[in-house]
This record gives C-alpha cells, structure tokens and sequence, in this order.
C-alpha cells in the first residue's frame, strides 16, 4: 500500500473484489458489470459470484437483474442481498423507490457506499463485481483506498472520445495501486441482423491501440447488438437468456480473461512474498 493512503479493510467474506469502471457514461459499463458477473458463474458453477451497485445517483442493477424491493435483515442485523439468476446483489436501487432522484451531498453519498460495503451479508464470495459509477471522483477513490481490490476492468468503446476518459480512469486507478486488468472494447462492431454486413459505428480497435499504450490486454470485444440491449431491458441478461449465442461467448471470454489476469497477479504476489 502507498504511503499516505488509508489503511485498507477487507469485504467479511468476499476473497476477491473486481471493479468494472468507465471514464464516462454511456458506454455499457453496467451491461458488462452484470454478464461479467453471469459469465464468472457459468464459466465455473462451482465458485460464489456476487454483485455489488455502487452507482448511487443512477442505479442499474435492479433492472438489468430483474430485482426489486428492500432488502430483509439478518440475525446479525445486516442486510440480505437480493438474488437472481444465482448471483446475489445489492444497489441502492432496492432501498429507494424506482422514481425517487438521489439528492445527496458528498458526505451522504460516501456514508451509503460504507453501508453497501461493511453492512451487508456478502461472504462467503469468490468474486464480487462492483459496478462503479462512470468518471473518477470520491466513490471510486474511496472504493479504492478503503477495501482491497484485486483488479479494474475498464470499459470503452472505440470512439476516441471515451478512450480519453477511458485512459484517465485506468491511469486514476494505478495511482492508487489497484491493478489494471484490461479494457473491455464493447460496442466494436455492429452487425445488420438483415444483409450481415459490418460496420464499425464507432470506430475500429481504439480500445486496442490505447490497452497497447497502457501496458495492459484487451480483455474482449462485445459487439454491438439488438440482443444485448433487448435482454437487458428485459432483466434476463445475454448470458442467461440466450447461453448458446456469440454475444453470450463474448462476455464468458471476458471472464475468463478477467479470471487468468486475477491467477497470475496472485503467482507475482506469492513469488514476492517467497523472495
């Protein structure tokens, strides 16, 4: 841990933390938060994934995981996440009502965050992907600073605009050591469902051009495809709701890369700690 950073405190029971973040809105950062998430479990029933919304003000979760209502209390006096599709979750969606805007100062918003974080029953988790708001302000920072985390997956698409904040976001998380796992290019081609001709909508291979910069893998590519936004919408994310499709694969490859980045970051820590 850097000098001058906070000391951080792990999740009770959760062995590893995977944040999925954007620089900006609007590039399907919660979209592959969640069949990140579907995709960990499908790629290895055997492990325990949960799915943690930290994106106060705009909360998505709920709708892509087809979850409502409040969360009940355990003996302990924790709150229960809500589950589907396996994977438990919790988002400040389930304790406001759908409509409700979130007016809330800093101070506010930070002390929800320590609640979605510190009091909930969680463990015993394998992964817990944290969808993160889009930008780098104080939940990231805090997020960061305060729990350990095992590794970033960034998401873009290939518009050069979103690669800029793309880049600040990955940069903002190396400066307070969370390792950067790769980028994610979603949206990388648009297919016509009618003549199947391509067409690169938003430019071709940016996100690949800026992980080469970075020093880090592209991850995967996610087309852009009506599927993917129709099952959302819908609550019944790719990966469950059509398992056998290219879309699904591409975001069960993703996993997988995400897992083998985690395995070898843990074989550099246990040579060091060997050393």
């Amino acid at each position: 841990m850097a000098k001058g950073l906070p000391k951080q405190k792990p999740i009770a029971g959760v062995k590893q933390v995977i944040v999925v973040a954007s620089g900006k809105g609007g590039v399907g950062k919660s979209t592959t938060a969640v069949n990140l998430a579907l995709g960990l479990l499908a790629n290895d029933p055997a492990k325990s994934v949960g799915l943690l919304d930290v994106d106060v003000f705009g909360p998505s979760i709920p709708k892509l995981m087809n979850l409502k209502g409040n969360p009940e209390l355990s003996d302990n006096n924790l709150m229960i996440p809500l589950t589907n599709y396996g994977v438990p979750c919790m988002s400040m969606g389930f304790l406001v009502e759908e409509a409700a805007p979130i007016v809330w100062r800093g101070l506010m918003v930070m002390s929800a965050i320590e609640k979605l974080l510190r009091q909930v029953e969680w463990g015993p988790l394998d992964y817990l992907v944290v969808d993160m708001p889009p930008g780098t302000g104080d939940v990231q920072l805090s997020i960061s600073q305060n729990i350990p985390v095992s590794g970033a997956v960034i998401v873009s698409t290939p518009q050069d605009l979103a690669l800029l904040d793309a880049r600040r976001g990955a940069e903002m998380f190396r400066k307070v050591n969370v390792p950067v796992l790769g980028l994610v290019q979603n949206m990388s081609v648009f297919q016509c469902p009618n003549c199947q001709h391509q067409t690169h909508i938003f430019g071709s291979e940016g996100a690949r051009k800026l992980a080469d910069s970075l020093g880090v893998q592209v991850l995967g590519d996610v087309p852009l495809h009506l599927n993917i936004r129709e099952t959302s919408d819908r609550g019944t994310p790719i990966v469950i709701s059509s398992p056998d499709s290219a879309e699904a694969e591409a975001y069960r490859k993703v996993a997988s890369a995400v897992v083998q980045k985690l395995q070898e970051l843990q074989e550099v820590t246990d040579w060091a700690e060997r050393k």
